[in-house]
């Protein structure tokens, strides 16, 4: 087995994690976790696949499955009282599955051929549209549309990724460093608050107040 592979496992893994916390916060039942669990870890990876026309990756390999229920299951047994959880576990956890797999999703689809330009997309695509389907689910505003650092840092991922090959680098070498790039400008964002500008629009009424 490849690194890409166990770093894919590990990925959903994570998602999984992320998704089985947020579930707890809302109370759901033990199915409504594996099915947060699920969408959140494998939500991105299948839209991904579905546009580059290649085969969705979890319905080839069961142990994508076995991951997401095994992770649901023990977050239940072992975290039994989420609303006491920082919220920013749930973050960390988050930001480690967006690198992941902003990166790997950017490699993947550079595998079937697409233009960097693409494949950087893809590679966002792969990393926020989980965590996007877990939040609407849960009536929260996704993180990619607020102001916070989220889809600018799975882009760093896979623009670097994509540099680092053009320079020549070793890819399994280049999807590290690549990772630890994206994870690190999600962290620090994380830890230090850092956002981007909002785009707001002031209505008249509230400018004569």
């Amino acid at each position: 087995m490849t690194l890409v592979y166990w770093l894919d496992l590990f990925g959903v893994a994570v998602f999984a994690l992320s998704g089985a916390l947020m579930a707890g916060r809302y109370q759901l039942d033990p199915f409504g976790v594996i099915v947060l669990a699920a969408v959140t870890a494998v939500g991105g990876g299948t839209i991904r696949d579905i546009i580059l026309g290649a085969p969705v990756f979890w319905l080839n390999d069961v142990n994508y499955l076995y991951i997401i229920v095994t992770t649901a299951l023990l977050t239940i047994l072992i975290i039994r009282q989420p609303s006491r959880i920082p919220r920013r576990f749930l973050l960390i956890a988050d930001a480690f599955g967006l690198a992941l797999f902003a990166v790997l999703g950017t490699q993947k689809a550079l595998s079937f051929g697409t233009p960097m330009s693409i494949a950087m997309v893809m590679g966002i695509l792969t990393g926020c549209a989980g965590g996007m389907i877990r939040d609407v689910l849960c009536n929260v505003i996704p993180m990619i549309l607020r102001q916070e650092i989220y889809a600018t840092a799975a882009l760093v991922g896979g623009a670097l990724f994509c540099g680092l090959l053009v320079v020549g680098l070793n890819q399994q070498l280049a999807t590290v460093i690549a990772i630890v790039g994206a994870l690190s400008l999600r962290l620090a964002a994380i830890y230090w608050q850092l956002s981007l500008p909002a785009f707001e629009i002031v209505d008249d009424s509230e400018r004569l107040k």
